[in-house]
């Protein structure tokens, strides 16, 4: 719309031909991970056609769809500022969702950074029973406060929290009795002569949005294709397909035998010489399998990488 005066100098509003009938611009607002997972989500966002252009040292790299903009910042921020509406949807680990308490909806696990939140303490104190614990103050640090808090309840505790900003593992033994920190395989912990005593949770890097977004015809659309089509991507990940030709004679062993997704996709060659087999396997099988494709008849065997699996 636009304001002009009249000839009496009186303000008049025109609606131009090419705002006639428009609509507002929707936008999905996704908030991104910076830090170690990062580049797991970038890449796989990547995979499906989401692109994004980072200029310097800003925080809001330009995207490749016009329908959704992004900023990055840390994963432990993200489960509010979705929960809060600030963002429609972002990644995070499930240890900060529950950490935060946030009321966001989980749409897809991405499997990304696999730890266990767990409980861990000097060789000398691991060997002591709960009820020993329970008789003194002990002193529990760790990043995770309510997580550390409903842990000291659940085991009937009496301790004091020391918030932590990294390094976790190395307060223990002088300057806290236990730690709740997370861990891949635990060879951190066991290096400072630590010993886990508890698990509190199992984390993942998890795509999440906020009840509202879903409410909003657009964005409700906008998440299920990012669902689908990161699923699509991470379905493809372990597996490849195999392309393989057969003789007429050795055809019936052959399929006989085949392990697939569902079933195996078959064309005949030219002039009936035999067929063509296509089949989706897992990649870790391929190095034992390729070898029995063969015992049965299987000839000019092919690997492909594949990029998504739409089921």
């Amino acid at each position: 719309m636009t304001k002009v005066m009249d000839s009496l100098g009186q303000s008049t509003t025109l609606v131009l031909e090419s705002e006639k009938g428009s609509q507002p611009v929707q936008i999905l607002k996704m908030v991104l991970p910076s830090g170690r997972i990062q580049e797991k989500v970038v890449a796989l966002l990547e995979r499906i056609g989401l692109t994004f252009t980072k200029s310097g040292r800003s925080y809001r790299p330009r995207t490749s769809q016009n329908g959704v903009s992004a900023k990055f910042l840390k994963a432990q921020n993200i489960p509010d500022l979705v929960a809060l509406g600030r963002h429609d949807c972002g990644f995070s680990g499930k240890d900060w969702i529950v950490e935060r308490q946030a009321d966001v909806v989980e749409l897809l696990d991405l499997g990304f950074d696999p730890v266990s939140i767990v409980a861990a303490m000097p060789e000398n104190l691991a060997s002591e029973s709960l009820a020993d614990r329970q008789k003194r103050r002990l002193v529990i640090a760790s990043e995770y406060r309510n997580l550390t808090s409903d842990y000291i309840k659940s085991k009937g505790l009496t301790a004091d929290y020391v918030q932590t900003f990294g390094a976790t593992e190395a307060l223990p033994p002088e300057d806290a009795d236990m730690i709740v920190d997370n861990t891949s395989t635990g060879e951190t912990i066991r290096q400072n002569r630590l010993v886990i005593v508890d698990e509190l949770l199992q984390s993942s890097t998890r795509f999440l949005c906020n009840q509202q977004a879903l409410e909003n015809s657009f964005k409700r659309r906008k998440l299920e294709e990012l669902v689908m089509l990161m699923q699509s991507a991470l379905r493809a990940n372990d597996k490849v397909l195999l392309e393989m030709n057969v003789a007429t004679e050795n055809f019936e062993r052959l399929v006989s035998n085949l392990p697939c997704m569902r079933a195996p996709t078959i064309s005949e060659l030219y002039k009936g010489s035999g067929y063509a087999i296509k089949i989706a396997v897992p990649s870790a099988d391929v190095p034992q399998l390729i070898p029995h494709l063969v015992a049965c008849g299987a000839t000019d065997i092919l690997e492909y990488k594949l990029e998504k699996i739409v089921v």
